[in-house]
């Protein structure tokens, strides 16, 4: 491959206050020298970039994505076929990529043969982590059957129903024999699921062990939803890696989760989201009322998660049409924590959470993905947040998009 040298640009590398100098050097898909001095590396034929005192950052993780959620209904989302879903999920996923999230983590949903399709090429995806159908015991968060259905829907694209220590022990490993990222859970009721309380902790402490066990003896870990410090305590003292959502999170809670190593990943985009056209998309009342609950609450938790030392992720959990809100998240956060913060969350901090220290960053040595853009998203968070702000991105080096970012579907 070309060597790339970026020039006259100021550089977040994922982890500093303030923006550092320039030049970068890439080559061979990853970052070989950065700052003053690095041309001096260059040797051969090089491909100049010039950056026109714009911003280099690291490609954004979008740590709760959902690829599958092609409707805010959850029964809808389960029984389409998957051919549809498959090719809708492609262009979600086209779409995220050019945002410039380079990598994504979808904790409900994807399988091997999306993953392969994304590999060979058949279309532009950031680089895909996946966890395969969520577990959910009967009547939990990933259950999408009303009180007055009768049916034995157990199994769908974007959640499964299993219930006791052995089944979710063979769950687990077919997972990872079909190549899961990570395993998913639902440990707390959710704003979108017909029939359990939002609070209460789902999964008894043997099913999660279990779960928890042979995710650990995979190398892997597992990832909760969970909303209330009840669903949390339950999680994180029985082997849960990530809390996703912890909307109600409180000080005491968060101290666990700090002492226990687990993350937090927010998902501020998809309340608020909701919020303003879950009615016009047809939420049910039982499922806005839900949300107007945990809506409010969602940038106080990631406060408390800083304040007790707790690293905060960040995550986006859209479904259906609401995907064109991926970005509004980065705002969300940032007005509860900072820009700084925020774009730690979805680089360097997200990057550690899935095992990637070469991802998220701009180091000698980490991948090249990279996003161009306007501006100092360090003291504007807008330059990056704005839909229709123009980007340039780079993943592993190649060039993947320049255009300003259009949010139609199609």
């Amino acid at each position: 491959m070309t060597t790339l040298l970026f020039t006259d640009v100021r550089v977040f590398d994922g982890e500093s206050d303030t923006l550092q100098e320039g030049p970068v050097v890439v080559r061979d898909g990853r970052i070989v020298a950065v700052g003053p001095g690095s041309d001096d590396q260059v040797d051969g034929s090089v491909e100049r970039i010039e950056g026109r005192g714009r911003t280099l950052l690291p490609g954004l993780i979008d740590a709760h994505f959902h690829a599958y959620a092609v409707s805010l209904d959850m029964m809808e989302n389960e029984t389409r076929l998957l051919s549809y879903v498959a090719h809708v999920a492609s262009q979600r996923l086209g779409r995220a990529l050019s945002r410039g999230f380079t990598t994504v983590r979808d904790v409900a949903g994807g399988d091997a043969g999306l993953a392969a399709a994304i590999r060979e090429g058949f279309f532009p995806s950031p680089r895909y982590l996946y966890t395969g159908a969520a577990l959910s015991q009967t009547g939990g968060h990933g259950d999408p059957r009303s009180a007055d259905l009768e049916t034995d829907l157990c199994g769908g694209h974007s959640t499964e129903v299993v219930d006791g220590v052995d089944d979710l022990r063979r769950a687990v490993r077919e997972r990872f024999r079909t190549g899961a990222h990570a395993i998913k859970v639902m440990t707390s009721g959710g704003v979108i699921s017909p029939v359990d309380p939002l609070r209460i902790p789902q999964y008894s402490p043997d099913e999660l062990t279990a779960v928890s066990e042979e995710a650990t003896r995979r190398g892997s870990y597992v990832a909760a939803h969970a909303y209330s410090p009840e669903a949390i305590v339950h999680s994180v003292t029985h082997g849960i890696h990530t809390i996703e959502h912890g909307n109600l999170l409180d000080e005491p809670t968060a101290a666990l989760m700090a002492e226990h190593g687990a993350f937090l990943v927010p998902t501020l985009a998809t309340y608020a989201a909701m919020d303003r056209h879950g009615l016009d998309l047809g939420m049910p009342e039982v499922a806005r009322a839900k949300n107007a609950e945990v809506l409010d609450a969602g940038q106080r938790a990631v406060e408390i998660a800083l304040r007790a030392g707790v690293r905060v992720g960040f995550g986006t959990d859209l479904m259906g049409s609401l995907e064109t809100e991926q970005l509004t998240g980065l705002r969300l956060q940032a007005e509860a924590v900072g820009a700084h913060q925020t774009l730690r969350s979805a680089t360097s901090v997200n990057a550690d959470l899935i095992g990637r220290p070469d991802l998220g960053r701009i180091a000698a040595g980490a991948v090249a993905d990279l996003l161009l853009v306007e501006g100092d998203p360090l003291a504007d968070i807008n330059t990056l947040a704005d839909p229709d702000a123009a980007r340039e991105i780079w993943q592993g080096g190649v060039l993947r998009s320049t255009d300003a970012l259009t949010n139609r579907h199609g």
